[in-house]
């Protein structure tokens, strides 16, 4: 009976725990809307409202468990009118690569957290070299008295906020005047079927 109780008593704090986690959660969600809204104002404006990218829809035929070095095999290449270099994202506004090769009908994909692939980040409005670790994952360096906190986000530079990773753990000791902070795609590459290529 008594381990009915504590079973119980874990069970509504855990309810409680996540219950906090949504309401933080929401809040995050009203403040990004409120900063789209106003990046939004801002392009018109600027007169650069209209700046959209054209995408083509891709579908992924093998992902980096089937592939090497967190790379993707996509159905589209030359006769789609792809060339190396387009940027290639997940949901439409999650960025998580480049066209590496292109084929006739389909190409590569290198990811921007493949293991030591080098992309430029912005985090709290400074430019910051952000390194990926492989599956989905980045590391960034910067100095010990560098105001970081974890849900941060990355963004690559640019007039559209596209989102490359989200702080997940700092790392520091004070012996040393850098810290490094530990950084995940907002998607997981695993769970998609598809993804977009920007022409």
């Amino acid at each position: 009976m008594p381990s009915f109780f504590i079973s119980k008593n874990s069970l509504i704090k855990e309810n409680e725990s996540l219950k906090q986690e949504l309401a933080i959660e929401r809040a995050r969600g009203l403040g990004y809307s409120s900063v789209l809204e106003e990046n939004t104002k801002l392009k018109e404006i600027l007169g650069r409202k209209n700046e959209s990218a054209k995408l083509t829809l891709a579908t992924i035929l093998s992902k980096p468990n089937q592939s090497p070095y967190d790379t993707l095999i996509i159905d589209r290449g030359e006769q789609s009118g792809l060339i190396a270099g387009n940027m290639v994202f997940a949901l439409g506004n999650v960025p998580i690569g480049r066209v590496a090769e292109v084929y006739e009908k389909s190409s590569k994909v290198l990811l921007f957290s493949s293991a030591g692939e080098k992309t430029q980040g912005i985090i709290n409005d400074v430019s910051m070299e952000v390194v990926g670790r492989g599956g989905g994952n980045f590391e960034i360096v910067l100095p010990r008295d560098f105001i970081l906190e974890k849900s941060n986000q990355v963004i690559l530079p640019g007039i559209n906020s596209y989102v490359l990773g989200i702080v997940e753990t700092i790392i520091s000791d004070p012996r040393d005047s850098f810290q490094k902070a530990l950084l995940v795609s907002p998607v997981n590459i695993q769970k998609l079927k598809f993804v977009e290529v920007e022409k």
